[in-house]
């Protein structure tokens, strides 16, 4: 990507988090950047494009994240933890405003979105179930297929419920709580021993 195409990305961002997709319009975007719409069109050919191109280049920001924590080998529980901070974080930066006006106004790209991170994320949470399991970390019993599956039905409904505050969602307080819920129906003896006995260390990183 040029990096002027990817400048532009991290502006208009950051304007459609702070006020929303539909009330930022073309005009505003240019008037922002200081250039004119003529180079706007050059990148983007309509606002639909300049969405879409947001929200992937959103999403290839996060799997550079994850892969980064995939290098780092850490053992499942570790690595578990390390996911769930990079979930927080996407929690701290979401915008119901921004969700909303996608899902309404691009429905095929909002599908088309969705469906991309939870197919990541469903695979994530696969992999790290089986990680754990042949390290002995996690009950070897766990049909992980669908334990990975209920995961990321719980997350997104984090999102897309009105259950949980958006003060509540952000906090860490909740990820903390959802965090040790999921390790406690999935850990095996020696993961449950490992836990305890780093249980501080990793409470401390999910502060």
């Amino acid at each position: 990507m040029e990096a002027r195409t990817q400048h532009i990305l991290e502006q208009v961002r950051k304007l459609y988090r702070r006020y929303g997709i539909k009330s930022v319009t073309m005009d505003d975007v240019a008037r922002h950047l200081c250039i004119s719409k003529k180079t706007l069109y050059e990148h983007f050919k309509d606002k639909e494009d300049l969405v879409g191109s947001i929200l992937f280049h959103e999403h290839d920001l996060h799997c550079e994240v994850h892969n980064e924590i995939l290098r780092r080998n850490l053992n499942a529980v570790e690595e578990l933890l390390a996911v769930y901070n990079l979930i927080h974080t996407r929690f701290r930066e979401y915008n119901p405003s921004m969700e909303y006006d996608i899902r309404k106004y691009y429905p095929e790209l909002y599908i088309s979105i969705r469906n991309i991170r939870r197919k990541n994320m469903y695979e994530s949470f696969l992999n790290n179930m089986n990680k754990g399991k042949k390290e002995g970390s996690y009950r070897r019993e766990l049909n992980a297929k669908i334990i990975a599956k209920l995961h990321v039905f719980r997350v997104e409904n984090l999102y897309e419920n009105d259950l949980f505050s958006l003060e509540e969602l952000i906090s860490m307080h909740v990820f903390h709580e959802l965090f040790v819920y999921h390790l406690h129906g999935i850990l095996s003896a020696k993961g449950l021993i490992f836990f305890k006995k780093n249980f501080k260390k990793l409470k401390a990183t999910l502060s």
